[in-house]
């Protein structure tokens, strides 16, 4: 690898983070921000690296080096947090994290001198709010959305709390975890770096992690600081008290993080009201309905949505009430927390929003979703082989399903049969149970 340059190199990083269902499209800004968080050698490394989590067997093998040096800077990759690591049955494994909830978050989830955090945020500004196109892509370019909402608890009317599944309670995540860190709120340190403080002083110490990416990034450079359930229970609080919107992994089981977002900070939310009436992120069950009897008009829902669904009308006697936008209204339930005379309840949605089981789950409908199964199956860029099959894979399943069947006739490739049986396998309907698999 000696003979490439130094942008060759953070190009084929780029490319590597691009192989991913979730990437980071090509910029100017891209580069320079690659440039601050990985060095030439890093860069050229993790670039070969597979998508799924490997071992440092298979990193030295790629790597073509020892295992002792794989390990050693396995373990550099790690302190920087640009891998985290896991056990599986005792066997230490590596995976590289997506841009986001991932490596980008991580780098300004502490405070830390290797690094100038305030050019980084400059640069994350520039490259997400400004140029947008990384947006864009990370929150519109599937249906299967990255993060979903927690509908607040507190808000939720006795009655109502007996029919919230687990899966949909922050508090429930927070009891379920091994291992939980607290962190930097990603955003509102980013968003200071780059001029912009957050508009409403909204604490910065509630980003919460879950189990193997909370110990990880607790044992390799302390960015995260693991907590007790108490602890977690606690940042819920305070920052429900901010009127903050609780957003966590869109899966049912063992999400990884959940963050506590402000409408002017969060990535998520400022996508919320700027493309409105697209969904950046999936909604809760819930959705607030307005007392046209009860409601004073003060407009304290309206100040405090978090993407401006609520607006004040008058009505023909002069009346004033509050007015959900419901095709945007993500349900998190800050506006019912802020109604003095109780105008506002949380009813059920007419129809229940359905989320993925687990990441695994989510990863492969995002990756049929957006045309990049391939990636996943033949998910190592450093042999020509898994190159090949996936740029092979990814044509045909553009094709339509006669040419597809005569390209599996022209391979004769039971292996090819296969996947595209795979690739078309749907999602099964939710069960009575709430459970849900692939077919």
């Amino acid at each position: 690898m000696g003979h490439l340059t130094a942008r060759d190199a953070y190009l084929n990083l780029s490319d590597r983070i691009n192989w991913f269902t979730q990437g980071a499209p090509e910029s100017e800004t891209l580069y320079k921000i690659l440039q601050v968080l990985y060095s030439e050698k890093e860069a050229k490394w993790v670039a070969l690296l597979p998508v799924r989590p490997f071992t440092v067997k298979k990193a030295a093998k790629i790597w073509e080096t020892t295992e002792l040096k794989a390990e050693r800077l396995l373990n550099h990759l790690c302190e920087k947090a640009l891998l985290v690591d896991s056990y599986h049955n005792g066997i230490r494994k590596f995976v590289m994290p997506p841009p986001m909830a991932g490596f980008i978050e991580f780098a300004l989830m502490r405070t830390r001198g290797d690094i100038d955090q305030k050019y980084l945020g400059e640069l994350y500004y520039q490259y997400m709010n400004v140029e947008e196109d990384f947006i864009k892509d990370l929150f519109f370019a599937t249906e299967t959305k990255l993060g979903r909402v927690y509908v607040q608890e507190p808000v939720l009317m006795t009655d109502k709390t007996n029919h919230i599944l687990d899966y949909e309670r922050a508090s429930h995540i927070v009891e379920e975890a091994d291992y939980i860190g607290l962190g930097l709120c990603y955003c509102r340190h980013k968003m200071s770096h780059a001029g912009h403080p957050c508009e409403i002083n909204a604490p910065w110490d509630v980003c919460l992690t879950f189990d193997n990416v909370a110990r990880s990034l607790a044992e390799h450079g302390d960015y995260t600081r693991l907590i007790s359930k108490e602890e977690a229970m606690d940042a819920l609080e305070r920052s429900y008290e901010s009127n903050l919107v609780q957003i966590g992994e869109n899966v049912r089981e063992h999400p990884a993080f959940i963050c506590n977002c402000c409408g002017c900070c969060c990535e998520a939310l400022q996508a919320a009201r700027k493309f409105s009436p697209m969904q950046p992120v999936a909604t809760t069950n819930y959705i607030p309905h307005i007392s046209g009897e009860t409601c004073v008009g003060c407009g304290k829902c309206e100040k405090v949505c978090p993407i401006l669904a609520i607006s004040m009308e008058t009505n023909e006697h002069g009346k004033r009430k509050a007015v959900v936008d419901e095709e945007i209204c993500l349900g998190c339930g800050v506006c019912a927390r802020n109604c003095s005379v109780k105008a506002i309840k949380l009813e059920k949605r007419p129809k229940q929003i359905i989320t993925p089981v687990n990441s695994t789950h989510r990863f492969v409908l995002q990756a049929i979703e957006k045309g990049t199964l391939q990636n996943l199956i033949f998910d190592n860029q450093a042999f020509a082989s898994h190159r090949a099959m996936a740029a092979l894979f990814g044509t045909i399943l553009k094709l339509s399903p006669l040419k597809q069947a005569m390209a599996s006739k022209q391979l004769k490739s039971i292996y090819l049969d296969r996947l595209l049986s795979l690739y078309k396998r749907k999602p099964v309907e939710e069960s009575p149970k709430g459970s849900k698999s692939l077919s």
